[in-house]
Parts: C-alpha cells; sequence; structure tokens
C-alpha cells in the first residue's frame, strides 16, 4: 500500500519538459530520481502510481492465470502458437511497468527515450505476436492463403514497429498500428463470412478486444476526463490509467478467444479437406 510521504512533488511548469506531455495533469510529479528513488516510489502517491499498479496487478494476473490456462497438453503441432499467446499477454503489462516506474530517472530524455521505445515494444509484440494464433486458426484450411496472411501480417508489423518508434506524439503512435488494425479486420470478416474456420465464440472475443484497444487509444489521445478538469484527475481516473484499465481487458478478450481456438485447431487439423 502506497504511502503518502515520499519527496516533494512538481507541479507540470517545474518537471522536466520530456515529461510535459499531458497539460492537464497538473501536480503530482516526481522529481529527477535514481533507480532506487525510482523503486521507492512505489511506497508513495504520485500521478504515476496508478498507471503502475494497474499493470503490476495484470502481470501477476497474467504470471499465474496464463500457464494454468493455457492447454499445454493438447495443442499439439500449437505448442509454438501457445508460446506467442504467452508472450503477446505479458509484454504489454512488462513493459509499460518499467516505463512507468523509471520514467522519472535522472538521466533525463535520453533515458527517458529508451524507456518509451521500451513501453512501445511491448504494445508491438501484443499487436503481431497476438494475431499469429488468429490468422492460424482462421485459416487452417487455406494453408498456402495462411502463409500469404501470416507473412504479410509479419511484413506490417515490421513497419508498425518503426512508425510506433520514430513517432514524435501520442497520435502517431496509435495511428501506427492501424494497418494491423485495418489487417486483423479483414481476417475477422472471412471467419464471419464463414469461410474461415475456428471455434464459434472465439469471433465475438477479437472484436471485443479490439474494440476495447481502440477505446482506449482514442480516450488516451483525447486526455479525457482531465481535459474537462485540471487538475482534479491529477493522480486518479485520468485518460492514461483508463486506457490501462482497457488494455487489461484488451488482452483478457484476447486470451479468451485464442485458447479455444487453438483446441479447436488442434482437435480439426485433419479434418480439412484436401487441397
Amino acid at each position: 500500500m502506497a504511502r503518502r510521504s515520499g519527496p516533494r512533488l512538481l507541479d507540470w511548469i517545474n518537471t522536466p519538459s520530456h515529461l510535459q506531455f499531458n497539460p492537464f495533469i497538473l501536480t503530482g510529479y516526481r522529481p529527477a530520481s535514481s533507480v532506487s528513488g525510482c523503486v521507492r516510489s512505489l511506497f508513495y502517491l504520485h500521478n504515476e502510481l496508478g498507471n503502475i499498479y494497474i499493470h503490476v496487478l495484470a502481470l501477476l494476473t497474467f504470471l499465474v492465470m496464463l500457464p494454468l490456462t493455457i492447454p499445454w497438453d493438447q495443442l499439439g503441432w500449437g505448442h509454438w502458437l501457445g508460446c506467442t499467446h504467452f508472450l503477446a499477454c505479458l509484454a504489454p503489462p512488462a513493459g509499460s511497468i518499467l516505463y512507468h516506474l523509471f520514467m522519472c530517472h535522472r538521466g533525463g530524455n535520453r533515458v527517458y527515450s529508451h524507456l518509451l521505445a521500451l513501453d512501445m515494444c511491448g504494445v508491438w509484440l501484443a499487436n503481431s505476436l497476438g494475431a499469429i494464433p488468429m490468422i492460424q486458426c482462421t485459416l487452417l484450411c487455406w494453408p498456402c492463403l495462411r502463409l500469404f496472411a501470416l507473412v504479410m501480417y509479419a511484413f506490417l508489423s515490421v513497419m508498425a514497429g518503426w512508425w510506433a518508434l520514430t513517432a514524435l506524439s501520442t497520435t502517431a503512435r496509435l495511428q501506427a498500428f492501424g494497418w494491423q488494425a485495418i489487417a486483423r479486420l479483414l481476417v475477422f470478416g472471412i471467419r464471419w463470412l464463414g469461410l474461415g474456420t475456428g471455434a464459434p465464440r472465439s469471433l465475438l472475443c477479437y472484436l471485443r478486444m479490439d474494440a476495447l484497444a481502440l477505446l482506449g487509444g482514442l480516450v488516451n489521445v483525447a486526455r479525457l476526463p482531465e481535459r474537462w478538469g485540471p487538475g482534479i484527475f491529477d493522480y486518479w481516473c485520468n485518460s492514461h490509467q483508463i486506457m490501462h484499465f482497457l488494455s487489461v481487458i484488451s488482452i483478457l478478450q484476447m486470451h479468451a478467444g485464442v485458447i479455444p481456438d487453438l483446441v479447436w485447431a488442434a482437435s480439426h487439423d485433419y479434418a480439412c479437406p484436401d487441397d
């Protein structure tokens, strides 16, 4: 439990320029700190505490839940897909925790840039690796089309990673993952039209997954609700915390769709008609 005592916190106007990305969060900024000082910030109240703990709790939950709910013994050839899914679920909260915990490091903008890149890599892995089981299972009976789709998605993923790492704004970072989202929607459309395969209930989970992720990104870009009341949401319930919460629910929706898909694919692998 965080305590209120700690170093004197800064107002927005006095915080380093590279941390002044949300002008509607007016107070609660940590001073420049050493590594140990950043770690100690886990135990006092500041405006990044909610962001850190949302993903700490998510990461701990995933570390317990994923090994227990991924049916490794049923996956057969799909064992590697279970591994990609495992990494896709863990990467976003892990990267986010490091970013938010150490973003006030006294190394300044140089350290901050590396941490932001690490955070983006976590998001990128979720978007890139997370879609592989969906594509694999949807196009299970179309091996040539499946290979083409996987190669094209890999190409889009490389481009998305480059765009995200070189983006100069929150809006640009959200847009970097747009083509991946469009590609996933095409795959979902194939399944919805009955041309693809997979577990019957997985498609709705995937649609909810992308809808929640998009909603979280838009809330973060719009800086709502703190835009409506600057200073009111400095510590709790601001846009970035809402985005974090929605991203966790989005990952849970991905998990709820991928697991039945993998089990379905493992049991139907040899039921596909010959090409």
